[in-house]
């Protein structure tokens, strides 16, 4: 962390100290909301959870973890920094850090892909220079000011994911942190129901292009017509990624070799071949252009881009895990949310993964936050596991799983609904039917568990 004294961080929250006998004690860690995260140096925030309270963990994380102090709501039994708002106290602090902070900020928005790309740009940023980034999916207003509050003086890059639940919820996080290059993905249908269109999600994503200054950089999906509209937001330079020709930053030749992305990466008068050796999925050839082309926009020479996309990895958990076991059996554990364009995704990168070859199993749960369309796009989705070739689906979820095994039996694959299975006796249904060789790939919304039946999986052989 950029370090601060107690007595800074009191002004800037309003706060007022407690139990601090030096006001002039630097705060030199980040700030952390759970006492396992707790940096030495650092500054606890004490929330309020569904089941915990961080204040009841005040003196522990003081004592034990080597916080400085607490920022809390109500004195507590350590040194604190006692607040009105602990998380609004959280957005203030990382504003301060950010406006001491040199280097370049970067944001990513989009409806799918946004934890990948930014595992990807992650990748390439630090083959630069020194490079932060959100843990995880750690993009809400929590997650966001944890992860301002990691920069330090030499930090030459900080990416920050920005995820939106509503209308107003992006341009709030680029009111704390305002990037210099901000990055849209796409515009899909992911939470169709809280939105209620296509194009309102789009005005929801464009409030990170509108917050650019005038000397940033908008780096935009130029094969999403949607996206592509932003331009017109921003006074900021526009750079264009995708396949089509009038994109600047392009992807040429796309296929897979053994489940991997390849293609050419193009750039004005420069190309290079790549093949995403650490990632599955065809799908990313759009998350790792995308991560090229915004660390183009931050000022990475093309051929470090280039060099770093093969040495890219997703390590955020529950995205194209693939996971091999000692029997033959793959695991692909996708199971950390689900789009409807995610899961359509994810049945392509399982064909590609099996080939010709491997028998194919999809443990498949229902999408949620979908709005009227749902119906509907479970039926896409059913119509895509039978135009793949899926040998065996075993549908978790309630009515809407039901509706996609129907529809895909009546095309005369096997497939059954799962109803009520849950948990550990899921992942013993599923097991009880793989075959050495199997490929299985775990997918549905967050909701039903499904990653821990993906992990489970793997374990067993």
């Amino acid at each position: 962390m950029i370090p601060l004294t107690l007595a800074e961080i009191a002004e800037a929250t309003g706060g007022t100290l407690h139990r601090i006998g030096d006001s002039a004690v630097r705060v030199t860690g980040p700030l952390s909301f759970d006492t396992r995260d707790i940096a030495p140096g650092g500054l606890f925030a004490c929330l309020r959870g569904r089941s915990a309270d961080g204040h009841d963990y005040a003196d522990r994380a003081v004592a034990d973890g080597g916080a400085v102090a607490v920022l809390a709501a109500r004195p507590v039994d350590a040194p604190a920094v006692v607040v009105d708002d602990v998380l609004d106290a959280m957005a203030r602090i990382a504003r301060l850090v950010a406006a001491r902070y040199p280097g370049t900020v970067v944001g990513i928005t989009g409806s799918a892909g946004k934890t990948s790309t930014k595992d990807v740009l992650e990748t390439v940023l630090a083959a630069h220079g020194p490079t932060v980034a959100n843990a995880r999916s750690f993009n809400n207003e929590i997650g966001f000011p944890v992860t301002v509050s990691r920069v330090g003086p030499d930090t030459r890059f900080l990416v920050l994911e920005m995820g939106a639940r509503g209308k107003g919820h992006i341009a709030e996080l680029c009111g704390i942190v305002r990037p210099r290059v901000a990055t849209v993905l796409n515009v899909g249908s992911a939470h169709l129901g809280e939105f209620g269109s296509r194009e309102a999600i789009a005005d929801a994503k464009a409030e990170i292009v509108r917050a650019l200054p005038p000397d940033g950089v908008a780096v935009l999906n130029g094969d999403d017509p949607l996206v592509a509209a932003m331009a017109g937001e921003t006074a900021a330079r526009v750079l264009t990624f995708g396949t089509a020709p009038e994109c600047a930053v392009r992807a040429e030749d796309v296929r897979t070799e053994s489940g991997h992305p390849a293609f050419t990466l193009s750039y004005g008068a420069e190309r290079a071949g790549v093949v995403l050796h650490g990632i599955h999925g065809r799908h990313h050839v759009t998350n790792a252009l995308a991560a090229a082309a915004t660390a183009l926009a931050a000022g990475v020479p093309f051929g470090t881009v280039a060099a770093g996309l093969p040495r890219a990895r997703i390590s955020s958990g529950g995205r194209m895990q693939v996971l091999e076991r000692g029997d033959e059996v793959t695991v692909v554990n996708d199971a950390f949310n689900a789009s409807p364009e995610a899961v359509l995704a994810a049945l392509d990168a399982l064909a590609d993964i099996a080939g010709p070859a491997r028998r194919r199993v999809v443990v498949l749960g229902e999408m949620a936050e979908l709005g009227p369309d749902a119906g509907d796009w479970h039926d896409a989705v059913a119509r895509k596991v039978v135009a793949t070739g899926v040998h065996r689906t075993i549908g978790v979820g309630g009515e809407l799983a039901a509706r996609m095994v129907t529809a895909i039996r009546a095309a005369g694959l096997d497939a059954y609904h799962a109803e009520g299975v849950r948990g550990p006796a899921l992942t013993d249904r599923v097991h009880g039917e793989l075959r050495p060789g199997d490929v299985v790939l775990v997918k549905g919304a967050n909701s039903l568990g499904l990653e821990g039946v993906a992990n489970d999986l793997a374990g067993r052989a």
